[in-house]
């Protein structure tokens, strides 16, 4: 995975400070992924994974920002050995040979968005869930714009799989990543994934 220089010039504008010269140490390491939906960026520490996102996602140079505030400025552009296993499990998820994802999480957000996400995690590849089901689930009827709040804040795209949240009518409603690939991702996991065994 080669980092060019123009990737460290977006990773400075999307930060808004220079990367962060990494050396190997408790640093953020921020690194482009190739897809079959476009690049993403993935950051990571040694132990776990912070960010998911593809890049023309909106709100990705505000996520980093607060990453990096949290990081004390400590993110810069590279990529360790975690980011390595999220490259693998995301080339086995397109490949269509899996669709679970193992990979230990630092998880920025609320108690309650957490709960929300945990919940996100226990829905099958190519299951889907309106929001309103997605609060019942957690004993939250009358939460349904709180959940799609956590489900709008989650910067862990796929591993945590807010893409198979629906209207309640069955309709695409917001997806960070563009609604094209929320149906793309739909559809993938479709084909590839639905009726195997959990």
């Amino acid at each position: 995975m080669t980092q060019t220089p123009d990737r460290q010039t977006q990773l400075g504008a999307w930060l808004g400070h220079p990367p962060h010269p990494l050396t190997g140490q408790a640093e953020l390491a921020a690194a482009w992924i190739a897809t079959p939906l476009g690049e993403m960026v993935c950051v990571t520490d040694p132990h776990r994974l912070h960010l998911l996102e593809f890049i023309e996602r909106r709100a990705l140079p505000r996520e980093l920002r607060r990453l990096s505030k949290s990081a004390k400025g400590r993110i810069g552009l590279g990529h360790n050995a975690l980011t390595d296993r999220v490259e693998a499990q995301l080339s086995a998820y397109f490949a269509g040979k899996t669709a679970d994802f193992d990979l230990p999480l630092a998880l920025h957000g609320t108690a309650f968005q957490k709960q929300v996400w945990h919940e996100l995690m226990r829905l099958p590849a190519g299951a889907q869930i309106s929001y309103s089901d997605l609060a019942r689930r957690l004993d939250r009827f009358d939460a349904t714009r709180a959940v799609a709040g956590a489900n709008g804040a989650n910067q862990i795209a796929l591993v945590i799989p807010c893409h198979r949240v629906l209207g309640a009518d069955g309709s695409l409603t917001g997806y960070g990543g563009g609604l094209w690939r929320k149906e793309a991702l739909i559809r993938h996991e479709r084909t590839a994934f639905a009726g195997r065994p959990a």
